[in-house]
C-alpha cells in the first residue's frame, strides 16, 4: 500500500479504479432501465464530478444530454456551510427528467440547495446521482436514488476528488491517514 503525499497531508490508497469503474456501470445500467424513453438531462456539478460524469455518460446508453452546473461548499478538508452558485444553467428544464451528477453527497446541504434551485425551474423529476455517499454525515433528509457507493465519514482524494484543488488527476480514490 503506496502512502502518497498531497501537500501537507498523506493519503493510503481506498478504493481501487476498478472497483470504481464496476460500481459506475451498475449504476449506469440501472439509469439505462429506469430512464429509457425519457431523454434525461445529466446536470454534472463541477469541478469534482467530471471524471465521474464522462465515465457514466460512456456507460449510458440512451438518449440523454449533459450540461455543468458549479456549485462552491469546500476550502481545504472542510466544509464551509456557505455554498455559492459560480456558474448557472441555461437550459430550459420545464418537463424535463434531470438527473444531478455529483461526486460525494456528505451533508447534503450542498444538493438540498441544487435541489431548490432547480425546483423552481419546472422540471418533471429531479434524480440524484452519486459516486460516493457519506450516509452518516448526512444533515438532511434526501433520497439519493444512485449511489456508486457508501463509505465512511472520512476524508477522500482522487478519481476528481481534491485536497486543495490537487489529487484530482489520481486514478483511485485515496483516504487521509491522520
Amino acid at each position: 500500500m503506496d502512502i502518497i503525499q498531497i501537500k501537507d497531508k498523506k493519503f493510503r490508497p481506498s478504493i481501487m479504479e476498478a472497483e470504481i469503474q464496476q460500481r459506475i456501470q451498475a449504476v449506469a445500467d440501472r439509469i439505462n432501465h429506469d430512464m429509457a424513453g425519457k431523454n434525461p438531462l445529466f446536470l454534472a456539478v463541477l469541478n469534482g464530478s467530471f471524471i465521474f460524469a464522462a465515465d457514466l455518460m460512456r456507460m449510458i446508453t440512451i438518449p440523454c444530454e449533459i450540461s455543468f452546473v458549479k456549485l462552491a461548499s469546500y476550502q481545504g478538508t472542510t466544509s464551509t456551510g456557505s455554498i455559492k452558485e459560480v456558474i448557472g444553467i441555461n437550459e430550459d428544464l420545464s418537463g424535463r427528467t434531470i438527473v444531478i451528477v455529483e461526486d460525494i453527497v456528505d451533508t447534503g446541504l450542498t444538493m438540498k440547495r441544487m435541489l431548490e434551485t432547480l425546483g423552481t425551474r419546472n422540471p418533471a423529476s429531479i434524480h440524484i446521482c452519486t459516486l460516493l455517499l457519506k450516509p452518516e454525515k448526512l444533515q438532511v433528509d434526501l433520497h439519493v436514488e444512485y449511489a456508486a457507493m457508501e463509505i465512511p465519514n472520512e476524508f477522500i482524494v482522487g478519481y476528481g476528488l481534491d485536497y486543495d484543488q490537487q489529487g484530482r488527476n489520481l486514478r483511485d480514490i485515496y483516504t487521509i491517514v491522520e
